[in-house]
């Protein structure tokens, strides 16, 4: 009988996987979709345990900062993460950066542990559980009963920098595995299914997905289709900058693509009512206070920010609340053939997801992908500030020509959700990649002091 023959129980008890708590405590902040990399991780627990299949584990880990419980809740304040945990007694050459460590002592005492989803046979088995509905423990597999997966697609994971970690399998399908954890249905399960049911071709539907049942529910991966010979949106942009080719085109053309996605989200979710600007621009106040506290460069420039939510409170109500992609940026659609297609609609991992299904504003989406033109402009040197200033000239005329209403005419509030996206990537580059953080300071310099 071998080491991991203990693995034989559907769900092993949390405290099988106690002694592992160094070794994770060690690699977790060193992941890319690790939030707390600006935090020490003071606790770690196990939240669930179940066997996927021999030799691997599903485990769902509370990383603890300090912090007092939340409110009501039994799970202490802190984040909770998703790990496929592989098990051998003799480590594989193979394993690369997906090996974690050898454990020392408890029931996996001499044990090597590593990032499954690494593994190419793991990833094999992982897909043959999605393809038949059922269960494992608290561990839900379910799909849409029309779409047949085949058996036998190779895996391969993508290695693009993201907040979860993907695996394409035979250019035939998609994999997102949900690494940070929130109670509720993630938008990415939510929004895609319900755009297909509206006939939206612009996002590939969900084939299959999991879920979990404890320690609360919650969505934990998606299956949809993958477009192959699709290339995103900030390379293909990237690539016309570096050809000194125009890319106004495109950008008509995804500014159309946004459009149809939004009507389409405003008939498949309850529209709300405009007129909330107040209560919006009081959130994007406090967003920035708390931005400037983390990062020092902000300081001097929240007067002239705080002025761009002031006056969102007193302009133009703009367009109803509704639904949205959440987080919409160049490398969140992608181009196959003439068609663009928008995917990732989880929103921004680090608010609520109370938060990110709710409604809000469009404009807040078509903020995002103007910031993004900036981003991309700014890749190369000399700086080509009419190469996006054209982007987003044509990126808006073709929201236009689709959606019915121009947002170029609502400038009070595109400027505060500019800002308040410019607020958002300081927050972000400085905690994930600070050789970058100049990039949205140059925009925050331009909103605050121009008032553009």
């Amino acid at each position: 009988m071998t080491k991991t023959a203990f693995l034989r129980p559907r769900s092993a008890p949390a405290e099988s996987l106690e002694s592992l708590a160094g070794l994770l405590r060690e690699w977790l902040p060193l992941q890319r979709w690790f939030a707390g990399k600006d935090r020490p991780v003071t606790d770690l627990g196990v939240l669930s345990t179940t066997e996927l299949f021999p030799g691997c584990l599903h485990v769902l880990v509370h990383a603890g900062h300090g912090g007092v419980p939340a409110p009501g809740g039994a799970t202490p304040a802190g984040d909770c993460y998703q790990l496929l945990l592989g098990v051998r007694e003799r480590p594989s050459p193979r394993l690369g950066k997906a090996l974690i460590g050898t454990v020392r002592d408890g029931l996996l005492a001499g044990l090597t542990v590593y990032d499954a989803l690494q593994d190419p046979r793991a990833a094999q088995l992982l897909l043959e559980r999605l393809r038949r509905p059922g269960t494992a423990g608290p561990l839900h597999f379910e799909g849409d009963p029309a779409q047949e997966v085949p058996s036998g697609l190779v895996p391969r994971v993508l290695n693009a920098e993201q907040s979860n970690s993907s695996l394409v399998y035979g250019d035939e399908y998609i994999l997102k595995v949900f690494r940070r954890i929130q109670p509720g249905v993630n938008p990415d399960l939510e929004v895609p299914g319900a755009l297909a049911r509206q006939g939206c071709h612009r996002v590939p539907a969900p084939v299959a997905w999991l879920r979990t049942t404890h320690p609360f529910k919650a969505t934990l991966g998606v299956l949809q289709p993958y477009l192959r010979n699709a290339a995103d949106g900030w390379t293909l942009a990237l690539d016309a900058l570096a050809a000194g080719d125009d890319f106004t085109a495109q950008a008509h053309a995804l500014g159309r693509a946004t459009a149809d996605v939004h009507l389409a989200l405003s008939s498949a979710f309850p529209v709300g009512a405009p007129g909330e600007n107040g209560r919006t621009a009081a959130a994007m106040t406090e967003r920035l206070i708390a931005a400037a506290h983390a990062v020092p460069a902000l300081q001097p420039y929240v007067p002239g920010l705080r002025s761009a939510f002031a006056a969102l409170a007193t302009c133009d109500a703009g367009p109803p609340a509704q639904r949205i992609h959440g987080d919409l940026h160049l490398g969140q659609v992608l181009r196959a053939g003439r068609e663009w297609f928008v995917i990732d609609f989880e929103g921004e991992p680090s608010r609520p997801l109370s938060e990110r299904r709710s409604a809000h504003s469009p404009v807040r989406d078509i903020a995002g992908m103007l910031r993004s033109f900036d981003y991309a402009a700014r890749q190369r040197r000399p700086w080509r500030p009419e190469w996006a200033r054209r982007c987003r000239e044509a990126y808006c005329a073709g929201y236009a020509a689709r959606a019915g209403w121009d947002p170029r005419k609502k400038h009070g509030l595109l400027r505060a959700y500019e800002t308040d996206r410019a607020v958002y990537e300081v927050l972000y580059e400085a905690r994930h990649r600070p050789d970058w953080l100049p990039v949205p300071m140059a925009a925050i310099e331009r909103l605050a002091v121009r008032g553009d």
